[in-house]
């Protein structure tokens, strides 16, 4: 009997420390896997662009930390971020008149955006995280972040992957329907260093590198969403803000965002000035290339819009 016992002992002993043994490599696995993730995010030469889901995951209750959800409501009904608000770009940017008509889509000035900012309760002191619909969208993350930082904001970050990859890797989701209160933000001077209006690209279309981030069909003539007239500013690249991102919706590696760059003879003291439609798809480019270290990047917000619109400025097809 004792035999017995002896020989159930050593078996349990071993079962323990191959249970360990087992936990540890575990534990190891996913140390390396959180590890990596915080890697990618700190290769970028501006880190502060973007922030993982697991960082978010770790901040839902952090009240220092105002999300922002930019896929609209019928979206944001159906399942959203936990204590995410919903917010559209278009109510942060000019709706007068038409797509197609100058200024159009571009963003408010400063007293209209301090009214709006306040009314989602945007403080200076707080973390401010958008997320979109990374697959599907057109680049509204990125385009808030590009308008907070135009209103002076440093700390507005976009969540790579968006909600597509929130979802897919079974992050919590809510239905509830989140306001905040209202704050007293003001926003004292737009930082045009961020943007550059129609005239002056006209003036010095030689001295900038132009992007166009637009999608081939409208780079070669297509006109989809009112424009004028069809075709794409002298001189400008195609590189859509789509090829920057892999299929899951994340950003993808520095060393791939550094080669579709190098391919398109970009370099890091080029001023250059990105363009879509209506200023939307070309922030999310700027704001990529600011994160990339292309620090003298400028969003063209009055876009294709009012460039086609002006008879006397040259488009090419």
């Amino acid at each position: 009997m004792f035999k017995s016992y002896k020989k159930v002992t050593v078996l349990l002993i071993v079962s323990i420390l191959i249970s360990g043994l087992f936990i540890g490599c575990t534990n190891k696995t996913e140390e390396n896997n959180d590890n990596a993730k915080e890697a990618k995010e700190s290769t970028y030469a501006n880190s502060d662009y973007i922030v993982s889901p697991d960082w978010l995951s770790e901040n839902l209750d952090n009240g220092d930390v105002l999300i922002l959800d930019a896929r609209g409501d019928k979206a944001y009904k159906k399942g959203h971020i936990p204590g995410a608000i919903s917010v559209t770009w278009q109510e942060f940017s000019n709706m007068n008149g038409k797509p197609g008509e100058r200024g159009w889509g571009a963003v408010l000035d400063s007293k209209k955006l301090s009214e709006k900012l306040s009314n989602i309760g945007v403080t200076e002191d707080k973390d401010i995280i958008i997320y979109s619909d990374t697959q599907n969208g057109w680049g509204e993350d990125g385009r808030f972040v590009w308008m907070f930082k135009m209103a002076g904001i440093d700390n507005a970050k976009m969540l790579d992957g968006g909600f597509n990859y929130w979802e897919a890797s079974d992050y919590k989701l809510s239905k509830k329907v989140v306001t905040k209160e209202k704050s007293n933000f003001k926003v004292e001077k737009l930082n045009n260093e961020y943007t550059i209006d129609t005239e002056t690209l006209a003036n010095k279309l030689d001295e900038v590198v132009v992007l166009d981030s637009r999608a081939l069909d409208e780079y070669n003539g297509a006109v989809k969403y009112g424009e004028k007239r069809g075709g794409h500013i002298p001189n400008a690249k195609l590189l859509s803000f789509k090829s920057l991102l892999n299929e899951d919706g994340t950003f993808k590696s520095k060393n791939e965002l550094e080669k579709i760059f190098n391919d398109v003879g970009l370099k890091k003291d080029d001023e250059i000035v990105t363009y879509c439609t209506a200023g939307i798809r070309s922030a999310h480019l700027a704001i990529t290339l600011r994160m990339m270290g292309y620090e003298n990047t400028k969003n063209y917000d009055e876009s294709f819009y009012a460039w086609a619109g002006d008879e006397n400025l040259k488009l090419v097809k």
